[in-house]
């Protein structure tokens, strides 16, 4: 079990570190986009503003790229930082002496990025009357909304990616531990399911292998077609067990619920088993409650139920002992008891009762017939009370089912009692 739940866990941290590395790349991509469009934008936003400076320049015939017209104009052109005017004599006129152009004048027409003093600035310039003009803005804020989306976006990422790798794990293993349990549990039914066929199979095949070398007396051969009938229904009573099995582990496959008498079902289950309970030298009683023991359920499989229940009762109670069948009702509540005076279930055996192929003795049997009485206690909405019979000191096995009719209805007469184990 542990190595198991270990290899679970490595498996959901394999998956946990691929979504988050799937996570990491999705959000990097999405990440670069927003920062690209955000600068396209906020750029696409100073062209605009220096395309209508120079516009209103071209449309005024004159421009004054003084540090103070320039500053006086901030609030007609926007923050225009730097400006350069060269005139027909030749001579340049900068708003800023400190920081020439670094590209030819004439050069610049439409927007573009040059970097003077390490700064990047968009510049663009157009012929004003007789002069050229270049008009320029820092790019800071551009940069500036670009660093705090930059910085956002990493602690947005670094949360998201934590949060991505815990919950992928998390869900990793609370899926992936029930897979792998029931993987373990369906190779571990698979080799006791050919472990219990190896066994019949050998003596089939040691049988009817001496029966072929060599002509043996009528007597013997009569033993050992005994012996292969004995061992094919042996086989038989498996392969039904299996299929019954296959049949409730498949989702969708439980028949519609019905309501059903317990009390009827009862009576005809230890009416089967008087036989065996004769043959066997045990006393078989019946007791019902006089209210109906209704409940929603396949009657198909409250009989299979039933027959588990007195089979295995009639199995381990000792000659001339007692098995005794009660069906109660208790206001909403419906209880089937079977008890018998056998040597009970050990407190160590009753957590694994209900295991496949599991037997606590000797005692022949295929190991299955719990497993498919719990399954159908699971499938009706049943619960098991497991415990001792109080007058039998055997084993006591109930199931209490929700009572389907007159459920909110007091009893008229008290109902008969019905076993209470001790835990």
């Amino acid at each position: 079990m542990r190595n198991r739940l270990e290899r679970v866990r490595a498996e959901s941290l394999r998956v946990a570190l691929i979504s988050m590395g799937i996570t990491a790349a999705a959000f990097a991509i999405v990440s670069l986009i927003i920062v690209m469009y955000v600068s396209n934008t906020l750029t696409a936003q100073v062209d605009s503003r220096l395309t209508t400076a120079l516009t209103n320049a071209v449309n005024g015939h004159t421009v004054n790229v003084s540090a103070n017209a320039l500053h006086d104009s901030r609030s007609r052109f926007g923050p225009l930082l730097l400006g350069w005017e060269i005139r027909p004599s030749g001579e340049v006129i900068m708003s800023d002496p400190s920081a020439p152009l670094p590209v030819p004048i004439h050069s610049v027409e439409s927007p573009r990025t040059v970097t003077i003093q390490g700064i990047d600035v968009r510049v663009a310039g157009t012929p004003v009357g007789g002069d050229y003009v270049v008009l320029g803005q820092s790019l800071d804020s551009v940069a500036q909304a670009r660093s705090t989306i930059i910085v956002g976006e990493l602690i947005v990422g670094s949360v998201l990616l934590v949060l991505v790798f815990l919950g992928a794990l998390a869900v990793g293993r609370r899926v992936g531990a029930p897979i792998e349990l029931a993987r373990q549990r369906q190779l571990e039914f698979t080799a006791d399911a050919s472990h219990e066929l190896r066994t019949p199979l050998s003596v089939i095949e040691a049988q009817t292998s001496l029966a072929l070398t060599q002509d043996r007396e009528r007597d013997w051969y009569q033993q050992a077609f005994r012996r292969v009938a004995g061992e094919s229904q042996r086989i038989r009573r498996l392969v039904e067990d299996l299929l019954w099995l296959a049949r409730v582990d498949t989702p969708g496959n439980a028949p519609s619920p019905e309501p059903v008498d317990v009390s009827v079902l009862a009576r005809q289950a230890v009416e089967r088993f008087a036989t065996v309970a004769e043959a066997r030298g045990l006393h078989l009683a019946l007791r019902v409650s006089d209210e109906q023991p209704v409940i929603n359920a396949s009657s198909e499989w409250i009989d299979r139920l039933l027959g588990v229940l007195l089979d295995n009762a009639c199995k381990y109670a000792p000659r001339d002992g007692r098995v005794e069948v009660a069906i109660g009702v208790d206001g909403k509540q419906v209880r089937l008891v079977v008890e018998d005076s056998g040597p009970g279930i050990p407190l160590d055996e009753r957590s694994k009762i209900f295991n496949r192929f599991h037997r606590a003795s000797d005692v022949p049997g295929t190991g299955l017939g719990l497993a498919i009485a719990d399954a159908v206690v699971r499938l009706t909405q049943g619960r098991w009370e497991i415990g001792t019979s109080q007058q039998l000191r055997g084993a006591s096995m109930a199931v209490v089912w929700p009572r389907a009719l007159g459920a909110g209805r007091q009893a008229a007469r008290a109902p008969a009692a019905v076993p209470q184990a001790q835990h």
